[in-house]
């Protein structure tokens, strides 16, 4: 059932509906990859204020978070990068709520593979593409208006509320770190990942690494007086890929035994060599491994070091030198979500009541910024957001209609959750 209040702010939402679009396709213009974020987060400032809303930055301040456990370490400084949080009625009485989503998005390279300029979004049968459309902008205006609209409808929201608009959710989720370290937490959170109008319901853990190995330069006049780093690089994939058999075969635990391959390896980059007529002296691979809820970082990093160890102990390639293993960025723990926390089930009432059916469940094989609430303070949440097609791939895009979906439940999740009254 929607109440008399309720309708006047699912009309909000119907009537600021093309400001949420404006404001996706301003953040997909911005294009905020990795360390170069600055532009997106401004946009997001300057329009939180435009609708009213305060406005703070929190920094990632790697002197206070370089110790906890949840921190993931990096190779780049923290000097000039921030999140952005909207801290409604701090203080007040009430259940609290979170509404956390990311701003930044992967790279779009090939950029000439794109119909259009990924930075450039556009409209074509109900769907808007440009990279970050889907993944997830389209979620952060979404969850940010839909804020807006109980304003818009006349209602103020009495009880606590945060809005954060984080970066690095991508790689390490140092920014939702940061914003919880400094207190910016709640009785449950709203994630709106763009997996669809579905209660997600739990995710695995993600470990990055990188492993490098040298070689023996040489004139091409004599290849075998050299030693190729980049052919000894590729000689170890074999046994990661063996790893990877491993943990899909002895530890497919429900709920992810209803999975042929949960846990997926991905060499994701791969950089050796100076020259076309030198034997390479130097050859490096970055990866990305998933692994159970249950298993720790510190165990999966473990087998990712025996699985290299074996490598080098069994290869004459590598009897005088050893590959280098490092741990950088994601080291997050899958976890599953309580479906009977009372969040959830409100959550399930609020899709109800919009589409007449119960949510269906979804069990993610990656990982969102949802395990930060989790770890670090047993935070209860979950996702839930916009339909997307070809995240992190070519012509990525999201449904217009979906969006439009996520600003209505998110508006309505707000005004049941909330304490409420009249402006």
């Amino acid at each position: 059932m929607i109440s008399e209040t309720e309708q006047k702010i699912l009309d909000a939402c119907d009537q600021i509906f093309p400001r949420v679009i404006d404001f996706t396709k301003a953040m997909v213009s911005e294009y905020g990859v990795l360390n170069q974020e600055a532009g997106v987060l401004d946009v997001v400032e300057r329009e939180m204020a435009d609708l009213k809303l305060p406005v703070t930055r929190v920094p990632i301040d790697e002197k206070r978070l370089g110790g906890h456990p949840l921190f993931a370490p990096v190779e780049w400084g923290y000097d000039k990068k921030y999140n952005l949080v909207s801290p409604i009625n701090p203080g007040a009485k009430g259940r609290s709520l979170v509404l956390n989503g990311h701003l930044d998005v992967v790279p779009a390279s090939p950029e000439g593979m794109w119909q259009r300029p990924p930075n450039e979004p556009w409209e074509k049968d109900g769907w808007l593409y440009g990279r970050g459309a889907g993944d997830m902008q389209s979620g952060v205006a979404a969850m940010i208006y839909a804020v807006h609209a109980l304003a818009e409808a006349g209602v103020d929201i009495k009880s606590p509320l945060t809005i954060q608009a984080v970066v690095e959710e991508e790689c390490t989720g140092n920014g939702a770190l940061a914003c919880l370290e400094r207190g910016y937490d709640g009785d449950f959170v709203l994630i709106p990942e763009p997996f669809g109008p579905s209660l997600y319901a739990g995710q695995v853990g993600v470990l990055w690494f990188k492993v490098g190995i040298e070689g023996t330069p040489v004139h091409v006049l004599d290849t075998s007086a050299g030693d190729n780093a980049i052919q000894k690089l590729q000689l170890l994939i074999p046994f990661l890929e063996d790893l990877e058999a491993e943990l899909n075969e002895k530890h497919r635990t429900p709920p992810y035994d209803r999975f042929d391959h949960p846990f997926n390896l991905n060499i994701g980059k791969i950089a050796g060599g100076n020259w076309a007529s030198s034997v390479p002296s130097y050859a490096e691979m970055e990866g990305r491994i998933g692994f159970p809820p249950g298993m720790t970082a510190n165990e999966i990093m473990q087998k990712v070091n025996d699985c290299i160890e074996a490598a080098s102990a069994r290869l004459p390639a590598f009897k005088d030198k050893k590959p280098k293993l490092r741990f950088h960025g994601f080291r997050s723990e899958g976890h599953l979500i309580d479906l009977k926390d009372p969040g959830i089930k409100m959550l399930s009432s609020c899709h109800h009541a919009l589409l007449g059916a119960e949510p269906e469940l979804f069990y993610a094989t990656c990982t969102t910024d949802l395990r930060a609430f989790h770890f670090y303070n047993k935070t209860a949440g979950t996702c839930y957001g916009p339909v997307a097609k070809r995240i992190h791939g070519v012509d990525e895009c999201v449904d217009i209609e979906s969006i439009r979906h996520t600003l209505k439940t998110y508006a309505l999740f707000i005004s049941r959750w909330c304490d409420i009254g009249q402006s």
